[in-house]
């Protein structure tokens, strides 16, 4: 058997080989973080991470035999290509005797540098074979209430429909909520909510908020002409449930974003039921733009100062980490991505 060729079964047999016999748990805390520069020019223009998977399964398993079992591959095989690893590099990796193999030192600060590399495949091999085998396990997701209604509820049928393994738990909350604390894999936010040190993902472009009234209440009430004449007109005001605050409505005046505390008969603590509340001609509602772009269109409702209607960054759904992301999430962004495009 050549040596490419050995590579290549070491490659398929690192695509069938699952997270419980990873043979590669010591990349996790190497002993070493440095790198002695022995590695030669030659050894930088080969193909490093399939020849270092048999040499770092030699290592984490003492014998070459115990790693040929684990790679599905001849016993000599390994030791050929963890010998031809060691001609290129030109330095010594392993101690061998009859009865065991052990690092050297320059073996022990290789295996600590390319370790990241190898457990890097591994994971990409696993994340194949999840969906080979078809994503699955329960999905949580943190979101506002009208960011469900408007956005996901139209999304969430097909998606569930394409991946029958994956159940979705959705955490419907108009407060701001700590995903990691909570236990979330997910949550899905205007831009700018989204804490700094999240990795996220646009699902919109841009979001604007608008104010809305019915043609009851403009009849009887007639349209605020300015900023200040708002502030006497019956608002629908809505309150944050965790921090019990009050939400002052974010306007423009001129180009320049603002905060204004209104006033009016009725508080909510859900944001969809604000446009509701706006049709009933209960008063003066400020909502997303896409959450009743049917009904200004149809004139069940009426604009409210258009020239202050604020617009921010898109939604976006947000998560810790890009490391060892679950193949249920994976498939989620794919799919947001996919049909929202």
């Amino acid at each position: 058997m050549d040596v490419e060729h050995i590579e290549v079964v070491r490659l398929q047999a690192l695509a069938r080989t699952s997270s419980s016999r990873d043979p590669l748990a010591l990349m996790n805390s190497p002993s070493h973080v440095s790198l002695v520069p022995f590695v030669h020019t030659s050894a930088m223009s080969m193909k490093l991470p399939p020849w270092s998977l048999a040499f770092a399964t030699v290592a984490k398993q003492g014998n070459f035999t115990a790693a040929a079992a684990l790679l599905e591959v001849t016993p000599s095989a390994v030791s050929q290509t963890v010998r031809q690893l060691e001609e290129r590099l030109g330095v010594r990796l392993l101690n061998r005797t009859t009865r065991s193999v052990s690092l050297t030192e320059a073996g022990e600060q290789f295996l600590a540098r390319v370790g990241p590399a190898v457990a890097e495949l591994t994971q990409a091999a696993a994340e194949l074979d999840d969906y080979r085998s078809g994503a699955s396990g329960t999905l949580r997701l943190n979101m506002a209430n009208i960011v469900y209604a408007a956005y996901l509820a139209p999304l969430l049928p097909g998606f569930l429909a394409r991946h029958p393994g994956i159940k979705v738990e959705l955490d419907l909350d108009d407060s701001f909520v700590d995903i990691v604390a909570s236990g979330f894999d997910a949550g899905v936010r205007l831009g700018e909510s989204v804490q700094v040190d999240m990795v996220t993902v646009p699902l919109t472009r841009q979001e604007r908020i608008c104010m809305v009234a019915s043609p009851d209440y403009v009849a009887r009430r007639g349209l605020p002409q300015s900023i200040e004449e708002l502030q006497q007109h019956d608002c629908i005001r809505f309150r944050f449930r965790k921090s019990n605050t009050i939400y002052r409505w974010e306007l423009m005046r001129g180009d320049q974003l603002i905060e204004v505390e209104v006033n009016g008969p009725l508080i909510l603590t859900s944001s969809v039921s604000m446009a509701s509340a706006a049709l009933d001609g209960i008063g003066i509602a400020s909502v997303f733009v896409r959450q009743v772009e049917a009904d200004l269109a149809a004139g069940r409702l009426v604009p409210v100062l258009p020239a202050c209607w604020p617009t921010f960054t898109g939604l976006h759904l947000y998560y810790p980490t890009r490391k060892q992301m679950p193949a249920k999430l994976r498939a989620f962004i794919d799919d947001c991505t996919e049909q929202t495009r």
